[in-house]
């Protein structure tokens, strides 16, 4: 057997390794450099800054380089071809790259996306999270439009660099697909740091070093000596001879049923290009679903529950349904403050809280929130159990190690009613 996979950011590379480990051929093609954008420019770079007190470009680069090289052993296996190029779909399960036809037995799209942008006069005025993280200056002035995941993670890094920054959000709230109760709280701990967040903008235009906005029938402007486009990001369409090759497509992405396939036989699509949760996570998830559906296997892999965690300061995470997602359910809900907690006294990480969203008639545990340190490490505990369909009652009954920060989720588990 044969499969073509295209792209080698997690949904393709990590893909393509478990095939070949299952001793599948495997044609990897990627137009960019290995590991994507989660790699190249988005989650470890990002992550990266978060560790500094200033820019580090040669910290950065080193970063990327020893993690490439990882992905590079990981794909040194004989029965991985890998194609540096442009990948163009023919139609079927044949693929050209570089001038070569390949046919295979399957084919695997994961190009991933690439930053969006507001159609809006002088949009070109502003920077993309790529170009801001090749920046090795600190703006004295930052304004960042948009308050999603991107946007606060650049506004709270460059915060701490020392940078004056001002958040533009059209939404209500910052973090429009998070717990609204957790937005709030993040948005006000943002606040208290000195970020200032204007939410319900709308941007009009840019002019010069001016971003122009309006918040109802008020007219504003922000200065600054950056301005970031922060807006999310869209799947990368283009080049793949989608309309030739026969795909259906919409411009949320290409389109899927729940085992990744496309409408063409053989021929699946997993990651950003599909236009769902555009986490690295998903993507690798995504590809091993595909891949066992390719090999007549069946998994248990749960895509409604998702952790995803946000590295402002202080850390925001998410599993499972929010409150207003739970409309129409009669619930509990549990919060346990971090203020409470002797591990997060004695290391003063005091800021943050725990919030738990159960079944009331069940018990069963369908969301948990988490704002505070280390949250991003904690939320993964709550989505096991929200996965195994655990309620409140068991998990209450599982011992915490003392003292823990994870004795938060424990608090607020037992403070459900």
């Amino acid at each position: 057997m044969r499969i073509i996979i295209i792209g080698a950011g997690p949904g393709g590379y990590e893909t393509a390794a478990e095939a070949a480990a299952r001793g599948i051929e495997v044609v990897l093609i990627s137009e960019g450099p290995l590991g994507g954008t989660c790699l190249n420019e988005g989650c470890i770079p990002t992550k990266t800054l978060c560790a500094m007190d200033a820019p580090d470009q040669e910290r950065k680069r080193a970063v990327i380089a020893q993690l490439q090289a990882g992905i590079s052993q990981l794909l040194r296996n004989k029965l991985i071809t890998l194609v540096q190029g442009r990948a163009r779909l023919l139609g079927g399960c044949r693929v050209e790259a570089c001038g070569t036809e390949y046919e295979g037995d399957a084919v695997i799209i994961a190009t991933g996306s690439v930053s969006a942008s507001l159609p809006i006069p002088g949009a070109e005025l502003a920077i993309d999270s790529a170009a801001m993280l090749e920046k090795a200056d600190v703006p004295a002035r930052l304004c960042v439009i948009g308050g999603g995941v991107i946007g606060l993670e650049f506004a709270s890094i460059y915060r701490k660099f020392g940078s004056e920054v001002t958040v533009l959000e059209y939404c209500p709230n910052v973090l429009p697909r998070f717990d609204v109760d957790l937005a709030k709280r993040l948005k006000a701990a943002l606040a208290k740091r000195g970020i200032a967040i204007e939410t319900g903008a709308l941007v009009t235009a840019i002019e010069g070093n001016k971003v122009l906005w309006s918040k109802g029938e008020k007219a504003c402007e922000t200065e600054a000596d950056c301005i970031l486009m922060a807006v999310g990001r869209r799947p990368n369409l283009k080049s793949l001879n989608l309309d030739e090759a026969g795909i259906e497509y919409t411009p949320r992405g290409i389109v899927v049923n729940e085992n990744m396939q496309t409408n063409v036989p053989g021929v699946y699509a997993v990651g950003d290009i599909t236009g769902g949760m555009m986490l690295a996570h998903v993507a690798s998830a995504q590809g091993r679903r595909a891949l066992d559906h390719i090999c007549g296997i069946s998994n248990g892999i749960d895509f409604s529950v998702v952790p995803a965690a946000v590295f402002t300061v202080p850390e925001a995470a998410t599993a499972g349904k929010t409150e207003e997602e739970c409309e129409g359910i009669e619930t509990i809900i549990g919060k346990a403050n971090y203020r409470a907690n002797g591990k997060s006294v004695a290391t003063g990480e005091t800021d943050g809280i725990c919030k738990v969203i159960a079944d009331k008639a069940s018990g069963r545990i369908l969301g948990v929130h988490i704002l505070g340190a280390h949250a991003s490490d904690l939320i993964h505990e709550a989505a096991v159990l929200i996965a195994l369909r655990a309620t409140v009652h068991q998990a209450g009954d599982i011992i915490h190690a003392h003292p823990s920060i994870s004795e938060v989720l424990l608090s607020a588990i037992r403070s459900c009613k």
